[in-house]
């Protein structure tokens, strides 16, 4: 069991807080080795991601990456505009202007925010798909800046081609191949324009995403019954971007929402520890969201969302909810209520997500799709309407609207926030309480994850897996089931291995993002049996370590 850090659950103090000032002269100032393996461009399962303290997100980094993305679009005939966003991150916004002197200098369109607002991940997303609705040529696409829910210090880069979802692994690929041949270069070729000239520019034009992305809601949300609940709503936006979409979603609606923090401030000092201590803005973390918690009785609901929201934290007057619970009942309660969603349409979730969705999924009659970690899986089910609800553990989903059509193609967490209200003014009960009758009827399950130190070795053993070289007939004492290398909903690799029995399962697979090694275990028969199944996956992995 980790330790948790004294400074857990408290506001961080004065000299644990970033040095903004340092952090924005090192983005300018310092430049990456393309030498260093560590310092080239890196796209891992969100993006490129690291600090510029460390030379892995500098003004270097951003020039290349922003060409790599010009020279993508030109590549795949892309001409539409490219809607640019980012979060409330310090670097975030010198990215965002450094990647807009590339974009016009290379006569790319960019829609940008009204009044400079931050921009929600989700509303990138609805955007593109709203302009590409019914168009076969000028499709738009999207860059977000944003490191997510990571420390201060950090910087991060995403691209979302026009089907408006996370990029395909063969997309970035292709990016980080060609921004890390401009790194090499010294970006010689990389074409520029000054800040001024580009903001001044006739190709960059001011979009409303979030008028664009508040009435919109009905599509997709029973908003009419969420305000005749008269429910009592709190919601803290943990300083980021989803601020700006509170107060006009509950003025266009009547909702009764109170945004309990109002305060942005790229320190996030007013955000709790986390767990190890470290300023983290994880909004299903106990510890970042302690705050809310403490007033969550003068609510009926409340909820969060990370920065660049794309997740999101519900919080009952039970709890925070657990992730994987809350999903469940999301699943239970849409797929019971979308009438015109097509019958063949099913649950998607990641591999290491809970089985109970499997169970909804079965008492249902829905079938569910099953993919590697990363949301970009379920862009094409989205789209083609396989799937009406595609979630992943780590509080990331977004569903269909009433008629069938996607909303996003990326992760929503205000719209996932806004789900547990409508599930409340429907079904007369919290979220939390729905999962208990749930788990009175399907099982009770019993979810963690342990990190372990992972290298490159690693890495490739853990990829080189296939279910033969798996020696396990048992798994917690019940007969193994299925050893799987692949994700069965779409047959794509998961770089690791799942092994499943009738009552629990364990996944182990390398970070896309981190140095460690990712041990999932979920068992249905409690916490003896759960300590049984940790023990047979952490002895597989010490096993498969010594082997030469």
């Amino acid at each position: 069991m980790a330790v948790v850090h004294c400074d857990a659950g408290h506001l961080p103090a004065p000299e644990k807080l970033e040095r903004i000032p340092a952090l924005m002269s090192a983005y300018y100032t310092e430049f990456p080795n393309p030498k260093i393996p560590a310092q080239r461009v890196s796209f891992g399962t969100s993006g490129h991601r690291g600090s510029s303290v460390l030379h892995t997100f500098n003004e270097e980094h951003i020039y290349a990456i922003t060409q790599a993305v010009c020279d993508y679009r030109k590549a795949k005939g892309i001409d539409g505009p490219l809607f640019l966003g980012g979060d409330t991150h310090a670097l975030s916004e010198a990215a965002f202007r450094s990647a807009l002197e590339v974009l016009v200098a290379n006569g790319v369109s960019v829609r940008i925010a009204k009044d400079g607002a931050f921009t929600a991940t989700p509303a990138v997303s609805h955007a593109i798909l709203r302009w590409n609705a019914g168009r076969s040529d000028g499709l738009a696409d999207g860059i977000i800046i944003t490191p997510s829910h990571n420390p201060p210090r950090d910087g991060g880069f995403k691209y979302n081609p026009p089907h408006g979802g996370p990029a395909e692994t063969e997309v970035t690929g292709w990016i980080e191949k060609s921004a890390n041949a401009y790194l090499d270069s010294g970006n010689r070729n990389v074409q520029l324009m000054h800040l001024r000239a580009a903001q001044s520019s006739p190709l960059v034009e001011e979009y409303d995403f979030i008028r664009a992305y508040v009435e919109d809601l009905p599509k997709v949300l029973d908003m009419k019954a969420i305000a005749a609940s008269g429910l009592r709503l709190g919601v803290d936006p943990l300083g980021g971007a989803s601020l700006p979409l509170w107060d006009p979603i509950a003025e266009a609606y009547g909702i009764d929402l109170t945004v309990v923090n109002k305060k942005v401030d790229p320190t996030f000092r007013f955000v709790p520890c986390d767990k190890d201590g470290l300023i983290r803005m994880d909004c299903s973390s106990p510890y970042a969201m302690s705050r809310l918690l403490e007033i969550r009785n003068d609510f009926d609901l409340a909820f969060a969302c990370d920065p660049d929201s794309d997740r999101h934290g519900i919080v009952t007057r039970q709890e925070l909810m657990n992730p994987n619970h809350y999903l469940t009942v999301a699943a239970w309660h849409l797929f019971r209520t979308r009438t015109d969603w097509p019958a063949e349409c099913g649950i998607g979730k990641t591999l290491v997500t809970s089985a109970m969705l499997d169970r909804v999924g079965k008492e249902l009659g829905r079938p569910v799709v099953e993919v590697p970690v990363g949301f970009k899986w379920f862009v094409p089910y989205l789209l083609n309407r396989r799937c009406g609800l595609g979630c992943e553990e780590s509080a990331g989903a977004s569903f269909l609207c009433f008629d069938g059509s996607p909303w996003s193609t990326d992760k929503d967490g205000p719209l996932m926030c806004l789900l547990a209200a409508e599930i409340m003014a429907k079904e007369q009960a919290s979220p939390s309480e729905i999962y208990q009758r749930l788990t009175d009827r399907l099982g009770a399950p019993v979810y963690q994850r342990l990190d372990a130190p992972a290298d490159d070795r690693t890495r490739s053993l853990l990829k080189a897996l296939t279910p033969e070289s798996v020696n396990l007939r048992t798994l917690g004492g019940s007969p193994v089931t299925a050893v799987q290398t692949h994700a069965p909903g779409n047959d794509a690799p998961i770089g690791g291995i799942k092994v499943v029995s009738e009552d629990g399962w364990f996944a182990v697979r390398p970070s896309g993002t981190e140095a460690i090694c990712k041990v999932y275990t979920e068992s249905f028969k409690g916490e003896a049996q759960l300590c049984a199944l940790q023990k047979d996956a952490i002895d597989f992995l010490e096993r498969l370590l010594k082997e030469e």
